[in-house]
């Protein structure tokens, strides 16, 4: 049986099931993360460094990675890289404590769906989630139309699926 406090009630979703993996050094701050997302009907699967996350990422059906920026080892901008580089069509929301205007942009510029202060209202991680997972499913279907979309030359069909993944 679930016990729920007033601030971490179910909430009906536009998108159910969205599955997370959530990445920080502080583990005590995952666990209560994971634990609040738990409560609200998100699968989360956590991890403490970027190496684990990617080993994650390449085990199983991940939508949406909550990414903290600064970590020891691989850093969060390099993990989002990585993440891009292998599962293009995944969001990340990048979180940090240190939060700089250069730091975002570069996080912006690489590829992440939005970057929000620590410690951030709940609500507005799960609404960033929520924005982050109706993109994904936009990119995807854009993807599979332009590989079902019959008499295009292979470059052509590469130069398209680049351009969404870009977007």
């Amino acid at each position: 049986m679930n016990e729920f406090s007033a601030t971490d009630t179910p909430m009906t979703r536009s998108i159910p099931n969205i599955s997370l993996l959530v990445v920080d050094d502080e583990r005590e701050f995952i666990e209560i993360m994971a634990q609040r997302l738990n409560k609200r009907g998100f699968p989360v699967i956590t991890a403490t460094e970027g190496a684990t996350a990617l080993q994650h990422l390449e085990e199983g059906a991940v939508d949406i990675v909550i990414l903290d920026v600064a970590m020891p080892g691989m850093g969060g901008i390099e993990t989002l890289n990585a993440i891009k580089k292998r599962h293009p069509l995944i969001e990340v929301i990048m979180l940090t404590g240190q939060a700089t205007v250069t730091t975002a942009v570069e996080a912006i510029k690489q590829g992440a769906f939005n970057y929000l202060k620590k410690p951030c209202e709940i609500d507005d991680l799960i609404a960033q989630v929520e924005s982050a997972m109706k993109r994904r499913l936009g990119r995807q279907a854009k993807v599979l139309e332009v590989r079902m979309t019959p008499y295009l030359a292979p470059e052509k069909r590469r130069e398209m699926i680049a351009a969404i993944l870009n977007d």
